[in-house]
């Protein structure tokens, strides 16, 4: 293979060819659901509203009987939530009603009590009700039988109250991927330990299983393995018996002396597809099989392995979930927040912050500092400022495009 660099478009459509939703199914309780992915059409085991209810809070009558001036009709009971009249409306006669209750067959409207002329039992109307007024008729949401949420349908908040409502208390869901993360070096230790001089704590496996989770798949920790080929095969032993649809290696992706990771990985039978992407920061990066277990193999610089889970592993995951737009482009529009330089060969992805203006559109303005092992510009950052390779320069206000950060809140 070719050491020449593949763009980031290029290599992602790589990583995501030929994936499709796993055909492995899962029923779920609803409040589990969350982030999952519907592996069955969904048909609805109700009808919303089951019958006729009032919108508002008023009276439920016939609306000819208030057409004409001064006309009244006669108070004859109460319509309430769960609690309907209970008998059907005749001319003349009108019911309390409350927003949701059933609407008494024969109602054909509800005057707005802001709008009743009350006289004891007497109901009159400042404005009388068009017919239809303030009633939602029977299956004005879904009716039984309907298929209201398909196949592939990613379930957020708004697709669990839907598949609540149409009476349904367990989803049928595609299971969720499972990516196993392997951290290696031999500088590496754990969070709480008691570090050597020349030694480093792990972050990097954490910040990709919340990117990992967030995508809606499962993140196994197979912990920290030592730069040594018989170790890194062990680790790999470990994903296949976690039977793992992914494996993510942290670190030692780069042709150093003690990045042993190729190497290893070629030894097991790994089918490399490429391993250096016109991209910064994550030049680095190892993409490729190993039997039916997809390997993407990140930088160890901390930046460097969350904007390579960002761009490749989370569209990864969503395709394993079945997201058939799992490769959009996902950037927005915004205006520089600083005058930038002109870009070389790869593509940038700069830390940058992000506001409004008084229109409501974006400003991002990079840091200074874009060195990949400074995550405390990272955290700063609610976006990354993306630069095309050999872009020119660009003055403060110019177009550009950004990604956002998950949770950016901007």
């Amino acid at each position: 293979m070719a050491n020449s660099l593949l763009s980031v478009t290029d290599a992602l459509s790589r990583v995501l060819a030929g994936v499709s939703a796993l055909e492995d199914h899962e029923t779920v309780p609803l409040a589990r659901a969350r982030g999952r992915t519907l592996a069955s059409d969904l048909v609805a085991r109700r009808t919303q509203p089951p019958v006729a209810v009032s919108a508002m809070d008023g009276y439920a009558l016939r609306a000819a009987d208030l057409a004409a001036r001064g006309a009244r009709v006669r108070l004859v009971g109460e319509s309430a939530a769960g609690r309907g009249f209970g008998a059907a409306l005749r001319p003349g006669e009108a019911v309390r009603i409350f927003t949701g209750a059933p609407a008494p067959d024969g109602a054909d409207a509800v005057l707005l009590q802001e709008d009743a002329i009350v006289e004891g039992a007497l109901i009159g109307a400042s404005a009388p009700p068009a017919p239809g007024r303030h009633i939602r008729a029977a299956g004005l949401d879904f009716a039984q039988g309907d298929t209201t949420l398909r196949a592939g349908t990613r379930l957020g908040p708004s697709e669990l109250a839907l598949a609540a409502a149409m009476n349904h208390a367990t989803l049928p869901v595609v299971r969720r991927p499972r990516v196993a993360l392997l951290s290696s070096g031999d500088e590496l230790v754990p969070p709480g330990a008691v570090p050597a001089s020349a030694q480093i704590i792990a972050c990097n496996g954490y910040a990709v299983a919340a990117i990992v989770e967030n995508a809606g798949g499962e993140a196994i920790d197979l912990g920290i393995f030592r730069d040594d080929v018989g170790e890194l095969e062990k680790g790999f032993a470990a994903a296949g018996e976690a039977r793992a649809d992914v494996l993510v290696t942290l670190g030692g992706a780069s042709v150093g002396d003690h990045d042993l990771l190729r190497p290893a990985l070629a030894r097991q039978g790994m089918a490399l597809d490429f391993w250096r992407i016109a991209m910064r920061p994550g030049k680095p990066l190892i993409h490729g099989r190993l039997g039916e277990m997809q390997i993407l193999g990140l930088p160890g610089n901390p930046v460097a392995a969350i904007v390579g889970a960002l761009v490749f592993l989370e569209p990864l995951v969503r395709a394993l979930h079945g997201d058939a737009d799992a490769g959009a482009d996902h950037s927005e529009a915004a205006l520089l927040g600083a005058d930038v330089r002109a870009n070389k060969g790869r593509r940038d992805y700069l830390r940058a912050t992000l506001a409004k203006d008084e229109q409501g559109r974006f400003i991002a303005t990079p840091h200074e500092l874009q060195d990949s092992s400074l995550l405390t510009e990272l955290v700063q950052s609610q976006a990354l400022l993306i630069r095309a390779p050999g872009a020119p320069a660009a003055r403060k206000g110019e177009p550009c495009r950004i990604l956002r950060l998950p949770g950016s809140g901007v």
